[in-house]
């Protein structure tokens, strides 16, 4: 066994695993945080993206002692008490989902799209940034749009009607 210690979401956790367990296993199993979802195990659909020290990192082909010390955040750590962050707002009103499987990776990677990037997102610089996330339900149209609109209200603009702007032709 091998003992790991993590801030999670802004709470210390500390417990004994198998060196082998993955992130996503040590989240989903070990504190029941399952809005991280495990889709390939191959570090391809982007499902369990998760931020690691402020970055986004794909859980699944992370092992949880390589992490030791880390600040993780989870979809479940985005929101503030009832109060929906900006970009999970954007994917509501905007209707960025639709099962739903793939909404927290995606709103994981948005986040990061725009701490990296800012909050002037055109459509193919979302597009090419959501290239390790797979969305099996739609064709991202509005996955795009609730992306655009959630860069916007995390710069303090509206949701409401925020449409990306479209890159020039090449």
């Amino acid at each position: 066994m091998a003992t790991v210690s993590l801030t999670v979401n802004g709470k210390a956790v500390t417990a004994n695993i198998d060196p082998r367990t993955l992130l996503v296993q040590f989240l989903r199993e070990n504190l029941r945080l399952t809005g991280t979802h495990v889709g390939c195990d191959t570090s391809q659909c982007g499902a369990c993206l998760v931020h690691l020290d402020g970055k986004a990192v794909k859980s699944c082909t992370t092992l949880a002692v390589s992490v030791d010390g880390a600040s993780v955040t989870t979809i479940e750590g985005l929101a503030s008490g009832d109060t929906l962050h900006p970009m999970q707002e954007a994917f509501r009103e905007h209707h960025g989902l639709q099962c739903g499987f793939c909404t927290p990776g995606m709103i994981m990677s948005a986040v990061d799209m725009v701490n990296r990037r800012g909050h002037e997102l055109d459509e193919k610089t979302i597009r090419e940034d959501l290239d390790g996330n797979i969305c099996r339900c739609t064709g991202y149209h509005n996955i795009v749009k609730a992306i655009a609109a959630g860069a916007q209200a995390m710069a303090g603009g509206s949701l409401k009607d925020r449409e990306p702007p479209r890159h020039a032709a090449e």
